[in-house]
């Protein structure tokens, strides 16, 4: 594989995550009259009309699997596609969406923690540098007053149950991050993508019918298609093969700090969508910092792969 990858890969992963950031006004109109359960499975069954034919021809692929690869498959289908978006959602019920995105910033430091363990991956002081400068700008971001507070014109409501949720969908969105890494030594992007829709498909479809979360006749309107139709497309499978055909050529380390750009999006998201909310010139500097921190980490990245290329070691 080229190496020239490894430097566009972690922009890759920013601008798919800047995709995610589009769908909270959507996904907050949806969750007034339905269930978060089945948003998420309307979102997974219109995502699996795009993968089945990669699944389909692509059958074959799936007999590399061992069943540790299975495993973190599983895992990042139930956890990080099904339960991290239901509880994503779900957390929209308790606190106002700011929230909800500022504690995804919690995911770095998960996922850079599962990296070090589970890949291996080294954690050398450029990097350290370059994710500090990643940390501040989003810390600016969120915060250009210093001090912890929300967006002018929102109030912080830090319930306790739309924190925990939003805390269970930064541990399930960061694992993820190392997990689909690791699944990647095997499979494409495309092929990716397409297990993750299918396998959460099966899971949220058992879910909702076990817990009777499907809507009332009449309850589920044309609007709430659209609505739907909007998230899973931009937000659910073009992203995602965006952000996995980053993921093929970028360390998990460097891709979940690239993934900031989610809150970095959100804030001119809000600025739009949501009434009183202003954009402050210090959150322009944490944007711009944080972007020169993610072209810093894919130099890095990219410097890396040769490093993986001259020693011999894996460089996928």
């Amino acid at each position: 594989m080229k190496t020239s990858m490894k430097t566009f890969g972690p922009l890759l992963v920013l601008f798919a995550a800047m995709l995610w950031a589009t769908d909270a006004p959507f996904r907050i109109h949806l969750t007034q009259t339905l269930s978060s359960n089945f948003i998420v499975l309307g979102e997974h069954a219109i995502d699996l009309l795009f993968v089945l034919p990669i699944l389909a021809m692509g059958w074959g692929d799936l007999r590399k699997l061992s069943w540790k690869e299975w495993g973190a498959v599983a895992f990042i289908s139930v956890g990080g596609s099904a339960v991290a978006s239901i509880a994503f959602t779900q957390a929209f019920h308790y606190v106002n969406p700011s929230v909800a995105i500022l504690l995804q910033k919690l995911q770095p430091l998960i996922a850079i923690a599962l990296a070090a363990i589970i890949l291996k991956e080294p954690l050398k002081p450029l990097f350290w540098l370059w994710a500090g400068l990643a940390l501040f700008g989003a810390y600016l971001i969120s915060f250009p007053n210093l001090v912890p507070q929300l967006y002018p014109g929102e109030a912080f409501n830090p319930n306790v149950a739309g924190a925990a949720l939003a805390l269970v969908a930064a541990f399930f969105w960061g694992a993820s991050t190392v997990f689909g890494r690791f699944v990647l030594h095997k499979v494409d992007f495309k092929m990716m993508t397409a297990l993750r829709f299918s396998t959460a498909f099966v899971f949220l479809l058992a879910l909702n019918a076990v817990q009777q979360s499907f809507p009332a006749p009449g309850q589920f309107t044309l609007n709430d298609l659209v609505f739907i139709g909007v998230i899973a497309i931009v937000s659910g499978v073009a992203s995602l093969f965006i952000y996995y055909r980053g993921l093929q050529f970028t360390q998990a380390s460097v891709a979940t700090l690239a993934e900031l750009g989610f809150p970095m999006a959100a804030i001119f998201v809000n600025w739009i969508f949501i009434p009183n909310s202003a954009l402050v010139p210090m959150q322009l500097v944490g944007v711009v910092i944080l972007l020169g921190a993610i072209w810093g980490l894919s130099s890095y990245n990219h410097k890396e792969a040769k490093v993986e290329v001259v020693t011999g070691t894996s460089a996928k």
